[in-house]
């Protein structure tokens, strides 16, 4: 498993192909981004064990956290200016729809409020770093209010999920199981994360 495991993982690319999914998962949502950045973890925890220290075939875990959380802030900010400029079109596709405009005006308030914990609870919930990034962008919302929030959104996801590839191959050991338990922790706090969004009250 070890030995499988690394070499899945080995090389540089691995840091490109993981920035790529996570870059491209917020215009489709169904990429396996996430279950991406927690193989590669696992594969360093391989590493690290097998032989007391990590070999250059493994990832390393600061610089693959680092890769998805600019991926993704590069992601939401391309999201962000497409929508932006995407004029009435986009309005009227965002007003045709009851969830997408509820959104729109609770993103909107927590960013007037000078808060954005919703940016970083959207992240974790299934889609919902697409749609927060669309509604920011299609709503002129400020470039300085949602792209520090994006920021520590991407920061957050890309450690959470580094964190629970790594400390799960570590503490069960490098297996399919522990890459498995591990991508069912980050849908657990996905579906968390999309519960609490919808019963965001839109007043604080």
């Amino acid at each position: 498993m070890l030995e499988s495991l690394g070499s899945l993982a080995a090389g540089p690319w691995i840091y490109a192909m993981v920035g790529l999914s996570v870059l491209l998962d917020v215009f489709v949502p169904v990429l396996p981004s996430g279950v991406l950045v927690i193989t590669a973890a696992t594969a360093a925890a391989a590493g690290s064990s097998a032989a007391g220290h990590v070999p250059h075939d493994v990832p390393d875990i600061l610089v693959l956290t680092l890769s998805a959380a600019t991926a993704s802030v590069l992601g939401d900010l391309v999201a962000y200016r497409l929508a932006w400029r995407g004029g009435e079109r986009l309005d009227r596709a965002i007003a045709r729809s009851r969830r997408l405009t509820a959104a729109q005006e609770r993103l909107g308030e927590a960013l007037a409020r000078g808060g954005g914990a919703l940016v970083v609870l959207a992240r974790f919930a299934p889609a919902g770093r697409s749609v927060v990034s669309f509604c920011a962008g299609a709503a002129h919302r400020r470039a300085r209010d949602f792209l520090p929030w994006s920021a520590l959104a991407g920061l957050s996801w890309a450690g959470y999920s580094v964190a629970l590839g790594y400390f799960g191959g570590r503490w069960l050991g490098a297996t399919w199981l522990a890459a498995g338990v591990s991508v069912v922790a980050l849908c657990a706090a996905g579906a968390a994360a999309g519960f609490l969004v919808r019963r965001r009250p839109a007043q604080p």
